[in-house]
C-alpha cells in the first residue's frame, strides 16, 4: 500500500539514481548491495511501478522512474526540513518569525536585517507586515505578529513591552511649485492653515480622537505613505515625511523642505520601539532581530 512507503526505500531509490548503480549506492549508504537491491525492488512492488530498467550492465531509471524521482526528492526534502524545524523548536528557536514594521521605518534597514537573518536562521521563515501608526500595533495585539518595529503612541497598550530603537527623522515638505515653497524664513502656522495638509491616517482605532502633527484645519487624509508621497510631488498639499523617503527629492529639487514655526530646523524625530507581548517575549530568532534593529544608528534611520 502507498501509505506504507518508507523513507528508507525512498532514500535508497534516490541514491541508486544519483550514484548510477546499486553497488555505488550501497557504498554511499554503507549497506550491502543485496539490501539496496531488495529495498528498490520492494518499493517498485509497493507502488506498482518499475523504477529501473535492469536489461543493461547498470540499472537505468525508466521514464516513470524519472518522474517519480522528483516526487521522492520532494518527500525526503520535506521530511528533512520538518526534522530540522522540529529540532530548532525543541531548542527554543521559533518555527516562524512574524514581524510588523511601521511604514516610516527605512525598508533598507529591514532588508539588510532580513539578509543576515536568513544566514543565521535558515530554517526559520520570516513573515513581514508593513503598517502605519496604530495599525502597526494591531498584528501584535491580535497575535498575527510576534514582534513590532513601531512608532510611539501617546498610550502604549499595557499588554506590550517595548525596547527603544533609533528614531526616524521627519521633515515638512511641499512640491517646488507649491505656494509655501516660495516663502522665505519661518512659516507661521497661520499661513499653513491656508493650505491643504496631507495627513497619514490611522486604519486602527488605537489613536482615535488624537491628531499627530496636524497644523492646518484643511486636511486630506491618506492611509498609504506612498500615495502621500505621490500627492506631495504633484503639489496637492504639504505634509510631513520621513527624511529618508524624500531626501533624494529634496536634493534634486522636486520637493522643498519647509521651515515651520515651532519645528526644529532639522525636523522632528519620531521615536521608534521594538514591541512584543509581555506574556510572549521573543525566542532566539526574535531576540536576534530585536538586537539587530538596535544596531541601526540614527544616521541610518535618517539617511537610509
Amino acid at each position: 500500500m502507498l501509505d506504507g512507503v518508507s523513507l528508507d526505500r525512498l532514500r535508497t531509490f534516490i541514491a541508486s539514481v544519483d550514484e548510477g548503480s546499486f553497488s555505488a549506492a550501497a557504498r554511499k549508504l554503507r549497506r550491502a548491495q543485496s539490501v539496496v537491491s531488495d529495498l528498490v525492488s520492494g518499493l517498485e512492488a509497493q507502488i506498482g511501478v518499475q523504477l529501473f530498467d535492469r536489461a543493461g550492465r547498470y540499472p537505468k531509471p525508466t521514464p516513470a522512474g524519472i518522474v517519480l524521482l522528483g516526487d521522492a526528492r520532494g518527500i525526503v526534502s520535506g521530511v528533512d526540513f520538518m526534522k530540522a524545524r522540529a529540532k530548532g523548536m525543541a531548542s527554543g528557536v521559533e518555527a516562524e518569525l512574524s514581524v510588523v514594521v511601521d511604514v516610516f521605518f527605512p525598508i533598507e534597514a529591514i532588508t539588510s536585517a532580513a539578509k543576515a537573518f536568513r544566514e543565521t536562521f535558515p530554517r526559520t521563515p520570516l513573515r513581514l507586515f508593513v503598517e502605519a501608526l496604530g495599525g502597526a500595533y494591531h498584528p501584535i495585539l491580535t497575535g498575527a505578529a510576534s514582534i513590532g518595529v513601531v512608532g510611539s503612541l501617546p498610550i502604549m497598550p499595557p499588554s506590550l513591552s517595548s525596547e527603544r530603537l533609533s528614531g526616524v527623522a521627519l521633515v515638512m515638505v511641499a512640491a517646488h511649485d507649491h505656494p509655501l515653497a516660495s516663502l522665505e524664513g519661518l512659516i507661521p502656522r497661520s499661513e499653513l492653515a491656508k493650505h491643504v495638509q496631507l495627513v497619514l491616517t490611522d486604519r486602527s482605532d488605537l489613536s482615535a480622537g488624537r491628531e499627530f502633527g496636524v497644523m492646518s484645519s484643511s486636511t486630506w487624509r491618506l492611509a498609504d505613505l506612498f500615495a502621500k508621497h505621490a500627492f506631495l510631488l504633484n503639489g496637492l498639499g504639504w505634509g510631513g515625511m520621513p527624511l529618508h523617503t524624500v531626501q533624494r527629492d529634496i536634493a534634486e529639487g522636486r520637493l522643498v523642505q519647509l521651515s515651520i514655526e515651532d519645528v526644529p530646523p532639522g525636523g522632528l524625530i519620531l521615536p521608534m520601539f521594538a514591541v512584543y507581548p509581555t506574556s510572549a517575549p521573543p525566542g532566539p530568532a526574535g531576540r536576534w532581530f530585536v538586537e539587530r534593529m538596535k544596531l541601526c544608528p540614527s544616521k541610518l534611520t535618517a539617511n537610509a
